[in-house]
């Protein structure tokens, strides 16, 4: 259950501070984790995590006894929660970790060890730290700081290190060396030499973790503030390879003259410059999937891409199925992926920036969406141009002007429905009708005026009599 810090840290320092006077002075009440981390950077939101020294029975006993509500959430692993001014937090008793076995959980656990003992179970030095809660409203708070592994020494030097033995740390549990490249990409830091050079190592303790898991760690990556760097220490250490095999042919695939980076570089590029918002990081991630199996040589031994884009929904359909990704999330990708081609310019007319639309419309992408994405594409380019960006806004701006007069874009749209064309045409239903109406939408794309009840009847019929006449040839 999660413990939403939010507010102040003042409100915290409050909150807490009663939660240490309902358990009693020696409660030995700490904050650690990615709490005491985020602290000293000086970031906001994120976990209550909080040791005890009491026994869980303990806990619980005496913050009932304060009148607090109590819920015995994971007590084989010596955690309870505790609801302080409608929040949970978890407290979890200090403890040493078993053997594991499953790569992910120990398979028991030892209560009532010693502070630092708890700290040298977990996974990175600068999530090692504890921080007492009476000195959390100090001023002088960082000096009394337990810091037995250096974490603060790393996060000053922004680099994330296994707490004692690499190897040991990612045979525990497989999860933690994608956490390792998650964390780097939220926090900018580097990676230490030894603690990357074991990930390719365990591998297949990687291997055991759970799509549904790898799917939360990577959306937390790509919406990191600088997921380039977790993407190339994915790339960098078999991890990429072990769950996204289908982004690896993108590194080396030498694009053309309009490009001065290959195209996995390009990719992070393009990841880089685009909203951390979800379905864009992903979609950014995968749009070019199909540029390695599609290329091919002209004449004059110009790289060329024909048919990338559909590749690429294709493989980016095989990635995200694999990890279980919702289907909102699925589609909206897709469609982005789908249309990322799409490049409008001053010699579109206004019935071929229609039919943009409309395609767009049929896969429920909004414009602004697609937008985004396109900006992003221009800006991993080889020096894109001043003129280059203007030229798309410019086009932008003619597009959206066309979407507000709200022009006919879908079948249901005509001024005529499926019913209403059979009756004028005197005829059941049928494939035909389908085929009709697609040839109707492109009439009215073409000359939205002709979208009224008279002149859909009219090409209705005309259309009619040309298939039959086609029919008869």
């Amino acid at each position: 259950m999660p413990n939403q810090c939010e507010g102040t840290p003042e409100n915290a320092s409050r909150i807490l501070g009663f939660l240490q006077e309902a358990l009693e002075p020696d409660a030995g009440l700490v904050l650690v984790g990615g709490a005491v981390r985020d602290r000293l950077l000086g970031r906001g939101g994120g976990d209550w995590d909080l040791a005890t020294a009491l026994l869980p029975e303990a806990v619980m006993a005496r913050a009932k006894k304060a009148g607090l509500r109590v819920i015995p959430t994971g007590l084989q692993h010596g955690t309870v929660t505790v609801l302080l001014e409608g929040r949970p937090v978890e407290i979890t008793t200090y403890r040493g970790d078993g053997t594991y076995l499953d790569g992910r959980r120990p398979e028991s656990v030892r209560l009532g060890v010693a502070l630092e003992e708890d700290l040298a179970r977990r996974d990175f030095t600068v999530n090692a730290m504890a921080l007492p809660i009476e000195a959390m409203g100090r001023s002088d708070w960082r000096e009394h700081l337990v810091d037995p592994f250096g974490g603060q020494a790393d996060l000053e030097a922004g680099l994330l290190r296994a707490v004692g033995d690499p190897l040991a740390r990612f045979q525990e549990d497989g999860l933690r060396p994608l956490r390792a490249c998650r964390f780097a990409a939220q926090l900018g830091f580097g990676m230490e030499p030894g603690t990357l050079a074991a990930i390719p190592q365990r591998l297949e303790v990687a291997q055991k973790v759970s799509v549904e898991r790898v799917f939360q760690e990577m959306n937390k990556l790509l919406c990191g503030k600088d997921a380039p760097v977790g993407l190339r220490l994915l790339e960098r250490s078999g991890l990429l390879d072990l769950w996204m095999p289908e982004l690896r042919p993108l590194v080396g695939c030498v694009q053309n003259r309009y490009h001065d980076l290959d195209a996995w570089e390009h990719t992070l590029a393009v990841v880089a410059a685009i909203p951390a918002e979800p379905v864009l990081r992903w979609a950014a991630l995968l749009h070019d999937l199909g540029k390695p199996g599609s290329r091919s040589l002209g004449p004059d031994g110009a790289a060329h891409f024909f048919g990338h884009e559909a590749l690429s929904v294709r493989l980016a359909g095989n990635l995200l199925g694999r990890l279980k990704i919702s289907r909102a999330l699925l589609e909206a990708v897709l469609g982005l992926v789908r249309h990322h081609g799409q490049r409008p310019s001053a010699q579109w007319g206004n019935a071929a920036c229609r039919r943009l639309l409309a395609r767009l419309e049929g896969d429920k992408v909004p414009l602004d969406t697609w937008a985004e994405l396109r900006r992003a594409d221009i800006r991993g380019r080889k020096e894109p141009s001043e003129a280059m960006q203007q030229e798309f806004e410019t086009e932008l701006q003619r597009i959206r002007q066309l979407a507000e007069t709200k022009p006919p874009l879908v079948a249901r749209d005509l001024a005529l429905n499926g019913t209403e064309l059979m009756d004028r045409l005197a005829r059941p239903g049928g494939p035909w009708l389908g085929q009709l109406q697609a040839h109707l939408l492109d009439q009215v794309l073409e000359h939205p005026a002709v979208n009224n009840p008279e002149d859909l009847a009219r090409l209705a019929s005309e259309w009619l009599a040309s298939e039959a006449l086609r029919a008869r040839e």
